[in-house]
């Protein structure tokens, strides 16, 4: 699963999701990029999601959530992944 962070600088959110998603990287196989809002990339990814908070987090380039990264709904789409491998062999 690829995890694409968007975040500004100074943000304690930001900060957060990092330390959350950096926890959740030891049980699970995520890949995650962190992208700078004031990149172009970051530019891009924010005006075609329009987040209303940073940080902006893409899980497979889809929008998952914006701000406080809602860690067990994160969780619980990690579990049913991880399953729907296992079930596909």
């Amino acid at each position: 699963m690829r995890i694409t962070v968007v975040q500004t600088s100074a943000c304690d959110l930001c900060e957060e999701a990092a330390a959350v998603l950096a926890e959740l990287a030891k049980d699970h196989p995520i890949s995650v990029d962190v992208v700078d809002a004031q990149s172009d990339v970051g530019r891009e990814l924010v005006a075609r999601n329009r987040p209303p908070r940073q940080p902006l987090v893409l899980v497979d380039g889809a929008y998952f959530s914006a701000g406080r990264l809602p860690r067990r709904k994160l969780e619980r789409a990690l579990t049913a992944r991880h399953a729907t491998a296992e079930r596909a062999g």
